[in-house]
């Protein structure tokens, strides 16, 4: 099965599968159910000699911590084009959130208990792009790619999932 054969990281190192990652998830909230979650997805890369992407599951119990989980994809080519490199970080950070099927979201929601009719979680795609720099032309192409997806999309700065915890991990 697809699923499995995904492999991720935590940020000790461990390997394990998409499942796997989700257990963690549910357990880290379950762990806290009246805590607000911010589930984030998101994706940086560093080019070299090589191409060298990394996707974050970050998940954020806000004001008390979080977990994070990561999956690394090395292109042997030096990806030159702009449009190109954000175009691949857009798609691996499609494919992470494809995985969260509707079964998986409605398992985060129930493990998160709600007060009234307010629900502390937020399901965010992270996209590497920003008004400042040469990424802004992208923005309008790249959120339009991934907004029917049922996230709220960010961008930086405000996209945290990719600027900075896959950005540590592609240094």
């Amino acid at each position: 099965m697809y699923l499995n054969e995904v492999v991720f990281r935590n940020t000790h190192h461990e390997v394990m599968s998409f499942e796997t990652v989700f257990l963690r998830i549910i357990d880290f909230i379950k762990a806290d159910p009246t805590a607000s979650y911010r589930i984030a997805i998101g994706t940086d890369s560093q080019i070299r000699h090589k191409s060298y992407f990394v996707t974050a599951i970050l998940v954020h119990r806000v004001g008390k911590g979080a977990v994070g989980f990561i999956k690394e994809v090395v292109i042997s080519r030096n990806i030159k084009s702009l449009r190109e490199k954000i175009s691949l970080e857009t798609a691996l950070t499609q494919e992470i959130a494809y995985m969260f099927t509707p079964h998986h979201i409605e398992q985060i929601y129930e493990a998160v208990l709600s007060q009234g009719d307010q629900t502390h979680l937020d399901l965010e795609i992270h996209l590497d792009i920003g008004p400042n720099g040469s990424t802004k032309t992208l923005i309008k192409e790249m959120v339009t790619r991934v907004s029917g997806l049922g996230f709220d999309v960010k961008i930086k700065p405000y996209a945290t999932a990719a600027s900075s915890l896959a950005n540590r991990y592609t240094k």
